[in-house]
């Protein structure tokens, strides 16, 4: 569980998302050595920005990454870091990375997931007027 602390006010968030990412043109260059790299950045970018890396899967043409942020992280701003960091560095020190126009492509997937599925929380929620 993650807390963020606001004026004294205490907000326990647990936002999880799902991010589904890949290079440009779904070429294979997430493999061997650019994929450890790769790992390795998200893993710092991770680190640095106070976000809990849950799962991580590199495919040689997409990313699943599984990760915990607070609510004031929005996804857009988590994929814009990852996303910029990663090509940046990647393309510094993989110099074949070059010749693309942009390393990843503009798109991408994101879903959010909790603890607890939908249809228990539209349970507790519709239950609320009835408890005691």
């Amino acid at each position: 569980m993650r807390q963020a602390y606001r004026n004294t006010k205490t907000t326990v968030s647990f936002i999880n998302y799902h991010f589904v990412f890949c290079p440009r043109y779904r070429r294979k260059v997430l493999v061997d050595q650019v994929e450890i790299q790769f790992k390795q950045i998200v893993t710092e970018i991770c680190a640095e920005q106070d976000w809990q890396l849950l799962a991580m899967e590199v495919m040689p043409d997409h990313v699943h990454i599984f990760l915990s942020a607070l609510p004031t992280d929005s996804p857009a701003e988590l994929m814009a870091k990852l996303k910029g960091i990663t090509s940046r560095r990647l393309r510094e020190q993989f110099k074949h990375l070059n010749h693309l126009q942009s390393l990843w492509t503009r798109s991408y997937l994101v879903s959010t997931a909790g603890n607890f599925s939908s249809e228990t929380i539209k349970r507790y929620v519709e239950g609320q007027k009835t408890r005691g």
